[in-house]
């Protein structure tokens, strides 16, 4: 792609976000929505490949469905209440059409199907943009329109996340999908505890979206996109390896990684609104996931393929790990001991 057009789409992609997550009125949001999703079409169907116009075009029909209810829901709202400010979204109706929307915007369970799709026929930098920038317009407005939710609709909808989230990611092959899973039942984590806490939503947003940038952006200078190819990247930057499977542990939420800070601050949270069976049973699922983070990690960090196959060995490169995997690296694995601070912050 040309570096101008690929530069417009970026800086579009940056104002759409910015135009919703700054808005107080319904229609200056539903704009940035509406350039986000117009900006990032391009990003997906650049390689002309027929699965990439597929996902380009799901993505747009998915997108197109939710802005149009958003519309509904904020216009339904204005009807009953004569108020166009998100903050006094209180129609139950309303509430639970934008609720419906924004499931659909994020991916959660049972609007989740196109997200795998779209990831899979992305390259892994647009496939990055998806999991993380995109995800944050619409956690804005469930962060702003959080007191008048149905909490649960919302426990529902984060259980569900949680549990096909993980149970879809066990036979996948390909990481953008196992990816795809993993963010679906991340978005769980952060449904259940939103009308309760939505500062510690945002917080478990900020850490998955540093943790999956990390990934991302590791699998794209190994340039790996399957597990089998993942088996004999090692050669190509050992340390890197290393560190993808630290990444991987902690994104699966182990201690003493960073991953682990979100999920305990959540439990505790949710013990604390006598909430201990929904608690449970959130942390039980994620075990699910555990399992296909696990398998990841194995297939990261293991040196001999485990048949007999003469595997052609990969050259190992000499180009040095870009600063910002490195930053992004160390802060997914080592946040976890100044948790005290980022408390105060919350």
């Amino acid at each position: 792609m040309n570096p101008q057009a690929n530069l417009i789409f970026i800086i579009s992609l940056l104002l759409g976000t910015t135009i919703t997550i700054s808005s107080n009125h319904w229609i200056m949001a539903w704009t940035g929505l509406e350039i986000n999703a117009l900006a990032i079409l391009p990003l997906i169907s650049k390689s002309h490949h027929p699965r990439a116009i597929e996902a380009a075009t799901k993505y747009f029909l998915t997108q197109s469905a939710a802005s149009a209810l958003v519309l509904f829901s904020s216009m339904t709202n204005a009807w009953h209440t004569g108020q166009w400010d998100i903050t006094q979204l209180t129609h139950p109706t309303s509430s639970l059409i934008l609720t419906s929307a924004i499931a659909m915007k994020l991916g959660l369970v049972p609007f989740h199907f196109w997200f795998p799709e779209v990831l899979q026929g992305s390259p892994l930098t647009t496939g990055l943009l998806l999991s993380t920038i995109m995800k944050l317009p619409p956690i804005a407005l469930l962060y702003m329109t959080s007191h008048s939710l149905n909490p649960t609709l919302l426990t529902t909808l984060a259980i569900l996340s949680t549990a096909l989230g993980g149970w879809m990611g066990l036979n996948q092959t390909q990481i953008r999908k196992v990816l795809a899973f993993s963010s679906i039942s991340h978005l769980g984590w952060m449904a259940i505890i939103i009308v309760y806490n939505p500062k510690l939503t945002l917080l478990n947003f900020y850490l998955y979206a540093m943790m999956t940038a990390t990934i991302f952006l590791t699998l794209n200078t190994i340039k790996v996109l399957k597990l089998s190819t993942l088996m004999t990247a090692w050669t190509k930057i050992p340390s890197l390896n290393a560190m993808l499977l630290l990444t991987l542990l902690s994104l699966a939420g182990l201690p003493p990684l960073t991953g682990f800070l979100p999920k305990w601050l959540i439990i505790q949270e949710l013990t604390k609104q006598d909430m201990a069976p929904a608690a449970t049973l959130i942390s039980l699922l994620s075990l699910l996931s555990l399992f296909f983070y696990l398998r990841l990690a194995y297939c990261t960090t293991i040196t001999l393929p485990p048949h007999t196959t003469n595997h052609m060995k990969q050259w190992r490169t000499n180009k040095s790990t870009s600063t910002m995997i490195a930053i992004l690296t160390t802060m997914s694995v080592m946040l976890l001991p100044i948790s005290p601070m980022i408390l105060t912050i919350v």
